[in-house]
Order: C-alpha cells, then sequence, then structure tokens
C-alpha cells in the first residue's frame, strides 16, 4: 500500500467515504428542522454555511478503521456538527461578529437574541438525538468537547489581559479551545464502530494531536502574507498570543518583549506597528520553531495511526493529517 505522503484535494481525500457524506448531509439537514417557520429559516441558512466538512470525513474514516459505518456513525457525525454549529452562533454573538465564512452571522441578521435561541436550539437537538437513540457514549464524548472548548475560551481570556501568556498554557488553550472537538470526532467515529474502550481513547488522543497541528498551522498563517503581499497579523490585531509570538518573547531581552507587548496591546490597529511585530518574530525564529512543533504532533498522529491494519480508511486519515499542516489556507 503506497502511504499517502502526497499533498491532496479534500474532494480526493474524501473519495472513499464520499457516499455516506452526501447521506450525511441530508441526516443532518433533517435534524436541523424544525416546524416553527422562523427558525426553519434560520437553521436552513446556517445549513448553507457548512465549511470543508472536515469533521464529518473525521468520525466516518474513524469509524471505517476501527469497525464499519453505521446508522450510530451517522448519529455521531450530526451531533458532533449540531453542538459545534450552536457554539459558533454563540460565539458570534459573544465576539459581536457579523460575518462567518463570507455571509452574515445570524445575529447580524436577526439579532443576538434570536442567535442565543437558536443556538440553544441547536444544543438541545443534539441532545435529544442523542437521548432518543440511546446513544449515551456518543453524547457524553462530545459534551465532553463542548465543555473543554468552554474552558478554552475562558482561559485565553483569563490569560490574555496581559498578553505573558507561557508556552505551556498556550497548548493548553488550544487543546481545549480547538483539538477537543477534532478528538471527539475521531472518538465518536471509534465508539460508534463498537470499539473498546481502550482504542475510542487511542482515536481520541490521535484527534487531539491532529487539532493541536491545525491550530498552529492556524497561527503560523497570521505571519504570512495577504493576496496583495502585506503582512496579515489579525491574531495580533486581536491581541491573540500565539505559538510562534509566544516563543520570540521568550528567546529576546526584557527590553524588547516590554515593548513588543506594548505594541501588541496598544498599537494593535497601527499596520506598520504590526508589521514590526511580525517582523520581529520571523526574524527571532517564532515560525520556525512553531512549524516544527506543528510537525511533532503530527508524527506523533502518524505514530498512533500505524498501530492500525492498512486499509482505506487508515489512508484517508493520513491524508487529513496531511492536509490540517500543509494548506495553504
Amino acid at each position: 500500500m503506497v502511504r499517502p505522503f502526497f499533498m491532496r484535494s479534500l474532494k480526493e481525500i474524501q473519495k472513499p467515504i464520499a457516499t455516506e457524506i452526501a447521506a450525511f448531509e441530508r441526516k443532518f439537514k433533517q435534524s436541523m428542522q424544525s416546524s416553527v417557520p422562523l427558525l426553519d429559516i434560520i437553521t436552513q441558512y446556517l445549513y448553507k454555511q457548512k465549511g470543508k466538512q472536515m469533521r464529518p470525513m473525521f468520525v466516518f474514516f474513524s469509524a471505517g478503521l476501527c469497525g464499519s459505518i453505521n446508522e450510530s456513525t451517522y448519529r455521531g457525525a450530526s451531533l458532533v456538527e449540531l453542538l459545534h454549529t450552536a457554539s459558533l452562533v454563540h460565539d458570534d454573538v459573544v465576539d459581536n461578529a457579523n460575518e462567518r465564512r463570507g455571509l452574515f452571522s445570524v445575529n447580524a441578521l436577526w439579532k443576538n437574541k434570536v442567535a442565543v435561541l437558536v443556538g440553544d436550539f441547536l444544543l438541545a437537538k443534539g441532545l435529544l438525538l442523542s437521548v432518543n437513540n440511546n446513544e449515551h457514549k456518543l453524547l457524553k464524548i462530545v459534551s465532553h468537547a463542548v465543555e473543554q472548548m468552554s474552558e478554552g475560551e475562558l482561559l485565553q481570556i483569563e490569560k490574555a489581559r496581559k498578553l505573558d501568556i507561557k508556552e505551556d498554557i498556550y497548548y493548553e488553550i488550544i487543546r481545549k479551545k480547538t483539538a477537543s472537538l477534532i478528538a471527539s470526532c475521531c472518538a465518536s467515529g471509534a465508539c460508534s464502530a463498537g470499539a473498546s474502550d481502550e482504542i475510542v481513547e487511542k482515536m481520541r488522543l490521535f484527534g487531539e494531536k491532529i487539532g493541536l497541528a491545525f491550530q498552529i498551522k492556524d497561527d503560523l498563517f497570521d505571519f504570512g502574507l495577504d493576496d496583495v503581499g502585506k503582512p496579515v497579523g489579525n491574531d495580533i490585531k486581536e491581541k491573540k498570543m500565539t505559538l510562534p509570538l509566544i516563543y520570540a518573547l521568550n528567546e529576546t531581552t526584557s527590553s524588547q518583549k516590554r515593548n513588543m507587548i506594548k505594541l501588541v496591546k496598544n498599537h494593535n490597529e497601527n499596520p506598520e506597528k504590526v508589521a514590526e511585530v511580525i517582523e520581529f518574530v520571523r526574524s527571532s525564529g517564532g515560525l520556525a520553531y512553531a512549524t516544527n512543533k506543528m510537525l511533532q504532533y503530527q508524527q506523533e498522529a502518524f505514530d498512533i495511526l500505524a498501530e492500525f491494519p492498512d486499509n482505506e480508511y487508515k489512508n484517508g486519515l493520513l491524508a487529513l493529517v496531511k492536509f490540517t499542516t500543509e494548506r495553504n489556507k
């Protein structure tokens, strides 16, 4: 078997489970339906905003790897998507965000009160999907991820005030905020296939490694260039402490560190000052350090998968791991 160590598009990676993904999309759309016209309009609007379908792909590939794809797998994927979509709707209210994926957010179109209620509705739909089908193990896995995501957001808010986050705290934040969701996808897939608790935990850890690599890759994007060749720096503008910046601050003098933190805290809306911070990180080895850490987590994910027999589902997961670390956006 040829291991898929070359870059492939998500559409190519998805081919072994394309039929299952198509069926899932129909089931997921149905799971969001409501008899209340306004709710139905909004949930269908949300459905149209679905992203790259990476989360369901992780669920289905993990199920295939650990046994077989079945109705429980579809429910696991729908549960993840329902609770995740609910969290995004609530996040947009918290962040006062007007856009998501290039479209108006729910709160921008229907105001905060409606958005909060829609998020609550989606959470309830996820709970009912689980309880009505006796999917208590899946509900526990995904609910734990939502708990972790909330804790990660609050931990970031708490620590970001001083803009002096240590590397271990950074990993704790992204493990909770980002990695926990992908971990729940892989664990849910394994669980739906009837895998043992040991295997479910192994797949959860596999997903966590991918999630950590995924977030570090996002950190690196912030120190690149936009379409017209200007530094991006969106995280700096939002006063987020990411791994390249954390490393650079730890490797410089106390006075330079204070100066950079001052720029992030007080001049984050000034393009020239943001560019100065980006150049500081680049010249300090922050990007190389973060890249090495990302590749470390990638390899740890590969090592976990190496324990499983070769098949098309394992190939799909290997390709997804590569995609998370080699994508260009």
